[in-house]
């Protein structure tokens, strides 16, 4: 049976690629308004370049092969941020800000979840060389344009901050050994593992295991969440950097429901600053995700303040409903007649979709009325018709 795909590999067929398409393109245009420039990395790189800096969470997922050539390691990106890290750090190295966006497919090793591809179609948007928060707030709201492209109905933004919690992991003066340990402790919101693991904490840091405890807590509306946090985390000025931060990306998109949710430490390794989640009604995963991860180039030697996010067309695609197909008009065979070779050329030049026989062929349009090109008295004309059911 060589007509079977591996798992959770899968083509796109016409309904689908028509979704996924219009999609690529329209985003593509919102970035290219907003200034980004369009980049395209390589499929494959040497696995070293891969999985350097920014790109070392994504070793387990990258699908390595030997380059004939050079005897070296190759990947199969997995995601195409660090690559484009390095074309701003490395290839264009300009001095002030760089916005950048890119659209490819990457490769995973096993699927993000029972109903993903292996192949996603990432797109994506990255500002880099600006450390402040307003690059940001411009990152939020290219993502909420984007999303508007997709027309998904009640989509909201979930909020969180990996710098505070990495603030408190210093003032508790946790083991770095225990870091991982913690960390999952708060993705799980395991309360009952995570009031132990605080309880073991110095005496002198237990004011700070209280903070953490607190975090699984603080999640919801911004106004109240951000309002208890102040009132129950230190009052350190990374924390308060970070608060304010939120604050600020909170109100970016008026027109997208926010919430808030302080122990989200979704890319804890990649990220160090606000991150980001997109959700539509009735899909458990998030269809965006984002944030800030300043000196993602340090690796290819130049480091920069960086913040961006991205989404996979395909995931995006099945949520949508099929594209409505443009009513095409049936054409005859053009067998040297310049007139209606030029009504032809015309009609597609307008925009419409002309679908010209061959020899022999018979319409095949969907049930309902259809256009075709007839000749009547000499000449050629446009005529709807009707198929009955």
């Amino acid at each position: 049976m060589n007509w079977l795909l591996p798992e959770h590999l899968a083509d796109a067929l016409p309904p689908e690629a028509a979704r996924i398409e219009v999609l690529r393109r329209q985003m593509l245009d919102v970035f290219s308004r907003h200034g980004f420039e369009l980049v395209m990395p390589p499929l494959m790189e040497y696995l070293e370049s891969l999985l350097t800096g920014a790109g070392r969470d994504l070793s387990l997922r990258t699908c390595k092969l030997a380059d004939p050539f050079s005897g070296r390691t190759l990947g199969v990106r997995a995601d195409m941020t660090p690559q484009v890290a390095r074309i701003d750090a490395h290839l264009l190295n300009r001095a002030g800000v760089t916005r950048l966006c890119y659209c490819g497919s990457v490769l995973h090793v096993r699927p993000a979840s029972l109903l993903s591809s292996r192949e996603p179609l990432q797109i994506g948007a990255e500002i880099y060389g600006y450390a402040g928060v307003e690059a940001d707030v411009e990152i939020l709201r290219l993502l909420a344009e984007a999303l508007q492209c997709a027309a998904l109905p009640d989509c909201r933004v979930d909020l969180g901050h990996v710098g505070l919690f990495r603030a408190l992991f210093r003032a508790a003066r946790i083991e770095t050994e225990a870091e991982e340990t913690l960390f999952g402790l708060l993705q799980n919101k395991d309360v009952p593992a995570l009031t132990a693991f605080c309880a073991g904490l110095p005496r002198e840091s237990a004011s700070f295991g209280a903070a953490i405890m607190a975090l699984p807590q603080l999640y919801g509306a911004p106004d109240a969440v951000l309002a208890k946090a102040r009132a129950l985390l230190p009052a350190l000025p990374d924390i308060d950097a970070a608060l304010n931060t939120l604050a600020r990306l909170a109100k970016a998109v008026p027109d997208f429901p926010v919430s808030i949710d302080l122990a989200d430490l979704r890319g804890y390794h990649y990220h160090n600053g606000a991150v980001f989640a997109a959700y539509a009604p009735g899909h458990p995963a998030a269809v965006a995700l984002g944030g800030r991860y300043d000196d993602v180039g340090k690796s290819f030697g130049r480091a920069r303040p960086a913040t961006g996010f991205s989404l996979d067309l395909r995931e995006l695609g099945r949520l949508l409903p099929p594209v409505a197909a443009q009513a095409a008009i049936f054409a005859p065979h053009d067998d040297g007649d310049p007139e209606l070779a030029a009504l032809i050329r015309e009609l597609r030049a307008a925009g419409e979709t002309v679908v010209e026989q061959l020899p022999g062929e018979r319409a095949t349009p969907p049930r309902g009325a259809y256009r075709q090109i007839v000749r009547e008295k000499d000449e050629w004309h446009i005529k709807t018709l009707t198929i009955q059911d």
